[in-house]
């Protein structure tokens, strides 16, 4: 796996006058765990933003905080619940000789037969499975080959992913991954203006950042 490095500064500044930092264009964050104090911490701004989305979360990055160096995995990224802007970052130090349990993505590749032949459709259960490993054994995900859906009804369960040596996953080996099932008729309901016919509402709640935006 690269190995990513990214600078950081130690910050006094916390609470409320974050605003300010925000401003400067710097991102407040924190590191966190492994036998550590918390330690703040700001980031520049805009190197951040163009390399969090390049991140998984089972992706490690060293931060480098007055020339000490931590390996860290990203554990939160606080957004405001209206703008979507990126607020605050989690940092979790790591050990890399004691295991950790981590999200991994599964990355489908391939086409199943089912869907060219069949007209089946493709239902995806599961887009990451939990992991247990040591950090140094981590990937960025995990791939899923869907070649060997075949039939209407086949499967891909958790059992059948392949996994890299000293990986234990902790997921239900017999949940489903991915399934082929049958194309159904579209069933016509209520029309507009017909008596039964409704609009449901949609209601959105955004999460509270836990410093003042």
């Amino acid at each position: 796996m690269e190995k990513v490095v990214l600078k950081a500064e130690p910050r006094q500044v916390i609470g409320k006058q974050v605003r300010a930092l925000r401003r400067e264009g710097l991102m407040p964050a924190v590191i966190y765990g492994f036998h550590i104090t918390p330690i703040p911490v700001s980031l520049p701004f805009h190197e951040t933003s163009l390399l969090l989305p390049k991140i998984s979360s089972s992706q490690l990055l060293i931060l480098e905080v007055s020339g000490e160096q931590y390996t860290t995995l990203v554990r939160e990224r606080q957004r405001h619940p209206v703008t979507g802007a990126l607020l605050h970052l989690d940092f979790q130090a790591v050990s890399l000789t004691e295991k950790l349990r981590v999200n991994v993505g599964l990355q489908f590749r391939g086409e199943a037969p089912a869907v060219k032949i069949y007209d089946g459709i493709l239902t995806t259960s599961l887009e990451q499975v939990e992991v247990e490993c040591l950090p140094g054994d981590l990937v960025n995900h995990l791939e899923i080959d869907l070649s060997t859906l075949e039939q209407i009804g086949d499967a891909i369960y958790v059992r059948d992913i392949s996994l890299p040596p000293r990986f234990q996953v902790l997921n239900d080996l017999d949940e489903v991954v991915v399934v082929i099932t049958a194309p159904t008729l579209a069933v016509e309901g209520p029309g507009e203006g017909e008596a039964g016919g409704f609009e449901p509402e949609v209601i959105e709640k955004g999460k509270k950042e836990e410093e003042d935006f």
